[in-house]
């Protein structure tokens, strides 16, 4: 009797065979002696769509919302059906005992392996593979310690609570906002307050009026102080700055204070998922998507780190006796810095990052037992490698140790201020190279009661800023403390904010479009709310940690859907398409809207049922236009190819092709049939050519 082992992907599918000894590879499986590894594509299951149910709901209407189906059923992507009918046919072998979950070890991989065992009817026992990296002894290790599936019961209610909860929210306010709006409008539970960040933050800057302030600064030799006041170094009024300018001007300023004190700044932490995210961002300008991708591949191709979509930045008491291994696994690469900790003994002298108590699902992301070679690694790799090994390495160093010295002048019943930083210990800031501390001497000497000759007196002009447009570092940091999302699907949110047009990104600062502004105002209020959304995060995760009521939350859930819509549906707000053009769509003559895809501007038909698409800026055709015999613009239409000319607008069907063109098929038929064999040199001569020779 064998064991089904159902990993995520492929790739780590190879992976497991490898250190499980299966080498029969087939189609949708690889066999070996004691077990049979096969492998989802990601998500094989998703929820039913509306027209799932019923075909009417295919063709979107607002008297037809809500939809909130009695109970949520489940149907095969038919995208990975042949992948689904091999684990299926697997399923029904007799020589098999039971089944091993060895998905990702999270709540969505969780959802993607139970789907799955649902859909196939499994009533055989389920073990659970739970482990934090794919190298070969941490495989071993996990198999020798398989897990009841039973133990992560609450995990998958909570990942069927977030799927259903962002169905019923997400799909039908959508829905509602479309139809009543004529036009493409996407809310969600997470997305939708996000935004809501975004355009407030955008509102500070529009209503930002700077205002002028002056700092005045003394010079006695080579030191320099600033005036204060109770903290304040701002002054708002010029006439009260030259008047302090007057007061101080070659008068002698005293010694009043000197407040020297020894500091020191801890070894930071390991990094968890959106740390990490925001670092990368703003050191390298990643996207959180970005960041996420390229780590997935550190952690599932190259094995280097641990499980990255990870919520914690501390590690469990266990993974202390794995220290050594896991430097040594660094030392090639990092060998200047891996032989001092070498010398004391691997010793972490940050050990409050043993904490079992701070530690959910999984612990901080930290490199493997994997020995690493940073040659096999691309740029970007390396670049987030570096961050994770550093942070890694920082454990092992002493604190960061440093002085500061606080000296205090008056004169003329003014105060002024002058400071200094030096560094005593470089400890874990050593591994960056880079001090930021200034080593200046030029206080030192100074003793209270000295009295020195000020030299020199300044203004110096300055205009208060409006507060800057968020990074993806800044609005990860304001989604995690509101609790938007997870650390998962923080990075999603971003890029489904960028692809449905509400929010554009330049210079790596985001900022609202102005369909995004109207999206807004449209929108429930409930909905935008960053403290709902926090609240029903926070509900999911008291499901998964087995002390809360799914039922309840979907309960409440369904009430709310029908509330939020209700609202859409009673609003007398207007919208207006802002990026409607006078172009006219060839197919039902609606005015068409201009909106940047993948490839550039691209023009969509502003009739939602019709949908048609070009390119703004489409390729020209060698074909003459009868009329004014300029070249005629090529394009893909619903009853296929024609061609268009942009100065007379006439339009001409393709002659005898009415399925569309792909660009491949396009550029094979120009290639095969044009300027060869006589068939002239426009892509109807192609079409006529191709056609006879079918014939």
């Amino acid at each position: 009797m064998k064991s089904l082992v159902l990993a995520e992907k492929p790739s780590v599918a190879r992976d497991l065979a490898r250190v499980l000894g299966c080498t029969e590879k087939k189609k949708h499986s690889i066999e070996g002696p004691q077990f049979i590894i096969t492998w989802a594509l990601g998500h094989l299951i998703e929820l039913k769509m509306p027209e799932d149910y019923d075909k009417r709901y295919k063709t979107w209407k607002l008297e037809d919302l809500p939809i909130i189906p009695e109970k949520m059923d489940l149907k095969v992507i038919r995208q990975t059906f042949p992948q689904f009918k091999g684990i299926e046919q697997l399923a029904k072998r007799k020589d098999i005992k039971d089944l091993i979950i060895a998905t990702d070890a999270g709540r969505e991989g969780e959802l993607v392996a139970r789907w799955i065992l649902k859909k196939v009817r499994w009533k055989k026992p389920v073990k659970r593979l739970w482990i934090s990296s794919y190298t070969d002894r941490a495989i071993k290790e996990g198999f020798r310690q398989l897990k009841p599936a039973k133990q992560y019961d609450a995990l998958y209610d909570s990942a069927v609570c977030r799927a259903e909860a962002d169905w019923l929210i997400g799909l039908n306010v959508t829905r509602a906002l479309t139809t009543k709006f004529d036009d493409p409008l996407s809310a969600g539970r997470v997305q939708t307050p996000t935004l809501g960040m975004i355009i407030k933050q955008e509102k500070e800057i529009q209503s930002f009026v700077p205002k002028e302030y002056w700092t005045v600064h003394i010079q006695a030799g080579n030191l320099e102080a600033e005036w204060e006041n109770q903290g304040e170094k701002r002054i708002f009024s010029k006439e009260k700055a030259n008047a302090i300018i007057g007061k101080v001007r070659n008068k002698e300023a005293i010694v009043k204070a000197i407040d020297r004190k020894e500091k020191s700044e801890q070894q930071p932490l390991p990094y968890d998922l959106t740390e990490l995210q925001r670092d990368a961002n703003r050191r390298f300008g990643f996207s959180a998507k970005k960041t996420s991708n390229v780590l997935q591949g550190l952690y599932e191709n190259h094995k280097i780190v641990t499980y990255p979509r990870t919520d914690s930045r501390y590690l469990t008491n266990d993974l202390a006796s794995t220290m050594g291994d896991r430097l040594e696994a660094l030392r090639s690469s990092y060998k200047d810095d891996v032989q001092p900790v070498l010398k004391q003994k691997v010793k972490v002298l940050a050990s409050r990052v043993f904490n079992n108590q701070k530690v959910t699902d999984h612990h901080a992301i930290i490199p493997t037992e994997q020995p690493v070679r940073l040659s096999d690694l691309s740029q970007d790799e390396r670049k987030l490698f570096d961050l994770i090994a550093k942070r890694f390495l920082a454990l092992f160093y002493p604190a960061h140790k440093y002085e500061t010295l606080r000296v205090t002048f008056e004169t003329a019943g003014e105060t002024f201020l002058a400071k200094e930083t030096t560094v005593i210990e470089d400890g874990f800031k050593a591994l960056t190279r880079q001090q930021d501390e200034k080593n200046f001497k030029s206080l030192r000497h100074l003793k209270q009661g000295q009295t020195l000759t000020i030299t020199n007196s300044r203004l110096q002009e300055h205009m208060t800023e409006a507060p800057p447009r968020f990074t993806e570092s800044d609005l990860l940091a304001r989604m995690e403390k509101y609790g938007l999302g997870t650390p998962a699907t923080r990075a999603d949110i971003i890029e489904k904010l960028l692809s449905s047009q509400v929010i554009d990104r330049t210079n790596n600062r985001l900022f609202p479009t102005p369909k995004g502004k109207q999206l807004i105002e449209l929108v429930n209020d409930e909905l935008k709310s960053p403290e709902l959304t926090a609240k029903w995060e926070a509900e999911l995760e008291t499901i998964a940690r087995q002390k809360g009521n799914p039922e309840q939350f979907l309960q409440n859930i369904r009430k709310q859907t029908k509330r939020l819509v209700n609202e859409v549906k009673q609003s007398d707000k207007s919208y207006k398409a802002h990026n409607i053009t006078g172009t006219k769509c060839p197919e039902c003559s609606s005015l068409m809207k201009e909106i940047k895809g993948k490839d550039g501007r691209i023009l969509v038909c502003s009739n939602r049922e019709c949908n048609f698409r070009k390119r703004k800026d489409p390729k020209l055709s060698n074909r003459r236009c009868p009329q004014c015999h300029k070249k005629m613009e090529i394009h893909n239409g619903k009853a296929g190819m024609y061609f268009q000319c942009r100065s007379c607008n006439l339009v001409e069907k393709a002659e005898n092709r009415k399925k569309k063109v792909t660009k491949r098929e396009e550029r094979q038929l120009l290639k095969k049939y044009t300027n060869d064999e006589g068939f002239g040199n426009s892509m109807a001569d192609a079409l006529k050519a191709a056609l006879k020779d079918k014939k």
